[in-house]
């Protein structure tokens, strides 16, 4: 697991007690880029599987010690999702039924076809491939919508995505509850060069802490009360994929000292084993708290922070993205009609407006979750009258009027002095000054040290300042 590239690996074993047969079939699986593990007897494999999952075995017959078709019985019963290929140079009829009841994925008679070997290889890899996929979306939440808007701000984010997504950096997105980080983070993962692998979507704050290490890199049978069977984590189910940690700022310092670890040394040890192995994983990580923060109170690993951090990606806000806010809820409006069976529906221009005006402040999720009530509620076209009084009667923002207000057909970049009509010179002033350090604020993730050095300030007089004009961490402001 590196943070430069992806390297997808897919590992074969092949187990024979036939140096040659070894050699032959491994530089022909080396060769179409398979990574190639040598083994002489069943045991020797039993043991290998302890250490993590392969992609496909080779398994001769007959063998020194344990057969074949025993070990093929106890790769099935242990190790159920990998697949295994009998091979044999004295098959009979019988050999090859048991096989196939067993579980076989394939039974190849020797001397070896070498196209033969490698379809039979590639279908294997690719079944395994698609079990992780169906596990992976057992265990992530959400599907894949896509990231619409066509706002300035959303462009900058989806050019940000298209130049991390062909490396193998971990990314830190960071951004307000319900903008859309998860989205983000599967737009990354489908233009990699992992998005035939699986996505998993692990919710930090979900899990309780005694239960984290369990849950992330799994557990071996008997390793505490209530493991009655070895469970595969969400790093080992994220193998070949991407591992989506949200919320991380919500784990406890214990559990960020065991993901350090296995992104210092790309190593896992499920609890109760033994020993230590190595999973292919890209982690992007995801929060809406100010990590700089956590790390200066204690409650978040600076080395970790770091180690996550390589490309942070900031998720904006619903009110930095103008129109979209249209977009987005002419999109919902379809989506949840299909959904409930009811016939399309159009917004009035006054409910347009109004929604244009309103702040959205639990963003996408807040606009998405009206969507669908509306669509059951509201009749068609949706007016003023079916929005919550509370967008219904929005006038724009509970603040003065914003560097970015302008009167219909004004400038762009120009202030609209006529909305700051009302104002004193020292009141335009502080409403200008409040506006752009918000805008500072909320581009670095409300990052105050980075939010000081873009402004030219200390960080001392930023918070001198955001105390002066009654701007609250939350991004909500107070006015006296």
């Amino acid at each position: 697991m590196t943070e430069e590239t992806d390297r997808l690996v897919r590992r074969v074993v092949i187990v024979d007690d036939e140096k040659n047969i070894r050699r032959t079939l491994q530089m022909v699986l080396e060769g179409e880029g398979y990574t190639v593990e040598l083994l002489g007897a069943a045991e020797e494999l039993l043991e290998r599987l302890k250490d993590g999952p392969v992609d496909s075995v080779l398994l001769d017959v007959r063998l020194p010690g344990m057969d074949g078709l025993t070990a093929l019985e106890r790769v099935r019963q242990e190790y159920p999702e990998t697949n295994v290929i009998m091979i044999s140079g004295h098959a009979t009829l019988t050999d090859a039924v048991r096989a196939t009841k067993l579980g076989a994925f394939d039974f190849l008679e020797k001397p070896l076809n070498r196209e033969r070997v490698l379809v039979s290889v590639r279908n294997s890899v690719e079944r395994r491939s698609m079990s992780s996929r169906i596990r992976a979306l057992e265990v992530a939440e959400g599907g894949d919508e896509p990231m619409l808007g066509t706002s300035q701000v959303m462009e900058s984010v989806r050019q940000k995505i298209e130049k991390v997504a062909s490396t193998g950096v971990r990314v830190l997105v960071t951004g307000e509850s319900g903008t859309g980080k998860e989205l983000i983070a599967r737009a990354i993962h489908r233009a990699s060069k992992r998005a035939s692998g699986p996505f998993v979507k692990v919710n930090c704050a979900a899990i309780p802490s005694e239960l984290i290490e369990s849950e992330l890199f799994g557990h071996e049978k008997g390793a505490f009360t209530g493991a009655v069977a070895r469970k595969r984590g969400y790093f080992e189910l994220a193998d070949g994929g991407t591992l989506f940690l949200d919320e991380i700022g919500d784990m406890s310092l214990d559990a960020q000292a065991k993901v350090l670890r296995a992104l210092q040394t790309g190593e896992i040890s499920r609890v109760g084993g033994e020993r230590a192995f190595v999973v292919d994983v890209r982690v992007i990580a995801a929060t809406n708290k100010d990590l700089d923060e956590e790390v200066k109170q204690g409650s978040f690993r600076e080395d970790l922070f770091y180690r996550l951090s390589v490309v942070p990606v900031l998720s904006p806000p619903l009110r930095e993205r103008g129109e979209d806010v249209l977009v987005l809820m002419d999109s919902f409006l379809e989506r949840f009609a299909r959904e409930h069976g009811e016939p399309p529906q159009t917004l009035s221009p006054a409910a347009r407006e109004a929604l244009r005006r309103y702040d959205f402040p639990g963003n996408v999720r807040e606009l998405r979750n009206l969507a669908e009530r509306l669509v059951i509620l509201a009749d068609n076209p949706i007016t003023l009258e079916d929005l919550p009084p509370k967008i219904a009667g929005a006038e724009g923002r509970s603040t003065p009027p914003t560097i970015a207000a302008r009167s219909e057909g004004a400038t762009p970049g120009m202030i609209d002095l006529q909305a700051y009509g009302s104002l004193t010179l020292r009141e335009l002033r502080e409403a200008v000054e409040r506006e752009y350090i918000l805008k500072k604020l909320e581009e670095t993730g409300w990052n105050v040290t980075r939010a000081a050095e873009s402004l030219g300030i200390e960080r001392t007089n930023l918070h001198k300042k955001l105390k002066q004009l009654g701007v609250k961490k939350d991004g909500s402001q107070s006015f006296g």
